[in-house]
């Protein structure tokens, strides 16, 4: 990947900086219950107020489907925003249209306004040009710092963004950058990728290529079921892609051919379903009868895991060994957690992927533990597989 202009090489005093950030937070009876993301862009916000721009931020929040909604407003992000800051923050009516601009035209050096949802327009997702060349009028300087939105090709990521001559990233997104690139492009070995969550499918891309690149894949959740099945194991009521099966097992024959180790569940923690109360038993991942669902990795399968990746060097992991959520379910995935912390506190590079994974790491208390953690699922999943982000695409590359 090209390097790219960065936020702190823009000459920024006097200007308005349009700024892309992500705080898609999650809210409860209008309430943040985590501000991670708000937190996450505040170096980048910093850079542009203490050396005198004017920082106007855009993000989207929830899924508003195109028009206004009370209950995803900005005002609450801008006032947390504003407390984290240490500074007041101006929360804009709309996103475009005269009152965004006369609230953008009241902006001093140093200060800070917050555009309303970008999502109240359906023309956000649409990359409408109209639309795009609205939000550039709100800026004299672009930066992108929203990683999590990065594998879209919005108006506020690429449309609004070719307006601009200088077209720079943030803090954030450098970190996430350079901690992909550097599972991806120039890994230490041994070196071990984890992968989980729910379907193959969603995860082929990433298999595809890591695996050339990785010592070993260990595949839990409900993806290695589909494996399981190709190899002749009978997975009960498991989580299953049946028109998977035939390429889950192209992707084992593979792995054998190329000495790649790929490592399945041996052993799980299985129920008739997630709605009663029943205790988990402790069955052969290739043995589940019918109406029983293996809902986690067991113990056996623990074991090993935690063996293969404490030899690793570098490690990523994307998607959580079992439900989680529910704390019957829980054990494998945080099992899986605090041993990347254990090896990454050894000098191992530990890379969690966003989503569920980041999700997971947090409520076991290892997000500090381990080397980084994604703010962007779909983002950095799409980075693993190789993908171009049309976001980074459309920043300016850095010829100095």
């Amino acid at each position: 990947m090209n390097r790219k202009l960065h936020v702190k090489d823009l000459d920024v005093g006097g200007s308005r900086v349009l700024t892309r950030v992500d705080f898609n937070v999650p809210l409860k009876d209008g309430r943040i219950t985590d501000d991670t993301r708000i937190r996450s862009a505040l170096p980048t916000i910093r850079s542009i107020v203490e050396r005198g721009g004017r920082a106007v931020l855009m993000s989207h929040l929830g899924r508003p489907k195109g028009e206004p909604s009370e209950a995803l407003r900005m005002r609450p992000v801008g006032e947390r925003l504003s407390e984290v800051l240490g500074r007041p923050v101006a929360v804009a009516p709309d996103c475009v249209g005269p009152e965004a601009e006369e609230t953008v035209r009241a902006l001093a050096d140093g200060d800070v306004v917050l555009l309303e949802n970008l999502r109240f327009h359906a023309e956000e997702k649409k990359n409408d040009p109209g639309f795009a060349a609205k939000l550039a009028g709100l800026g004299d300087l672009y930066v992108n710092d929203a990683f999590g939105t990065a594998h879209r090709a919005h108006a506020s990521t690429v449309g609004a963004a070719l307006h601009f001559e200088s077209r720079a990233l943030g803090f954030l997104m450098e970190a996430e950058l350079e901690a992909l690139s550097r599972v991806t492009d120039s890994p230490t070995a041994p070196y071990i990728a984890i992968l989980g969550g729910a379907k193959v499918s969603d995860k082929i891309g990433v298999i595809e290529n890591l695996m050339p690149k990785t010592d070993g894949l260990l595949v839990g959740g409900g993806m290695g079921f589909t494996f399981l099945k190709a190899r002749g194991g009978q997975v009960g009521d498991s989580l299953l892609e049946e028109d998977s099966v035939d390429l889950a097992r192209e992707i084992l024959d593979r792995a054998a051919a190329s000495g790649k180790e790929f490592l399945l569940p041996t052993d799980v923690l299985a129920a008739p379903g997630l709605g009663g109360d029943e205790q988990p038993r402790r069955l052969p991942s290739d043995e589940i009868p019918s109406g029983m669902q293996g809902l986690d990795i067991g113990p056996a399968t623990v074991g090993a895991f935690a063996e293969r990746i404490g030899q690793a060097n570098t490690i990523v992991w994307n998607g959580p060994m079992g439900v989680f959520e529910d704390p019957r379910f829980s054990g494998g995935t945080f099992a899986v957690a605090t041993a990347v912390a254990d090896r990454t506190a050894l000098g191992a590079f530990s890379v969690v992927g966003g989503g569920d994974s980041a999700a997971a790491v947090k409520q076991a208390g290892l997000a500090d533990r381990v080397s980084h953690v994604s703010t962007g699922g779909g983002a950095s999943l799409e980075f693993l597989e190789g993908k171009e982000l049309p976001a980074v695409a459309a920043l300016s590359d850095d010829n100095a």
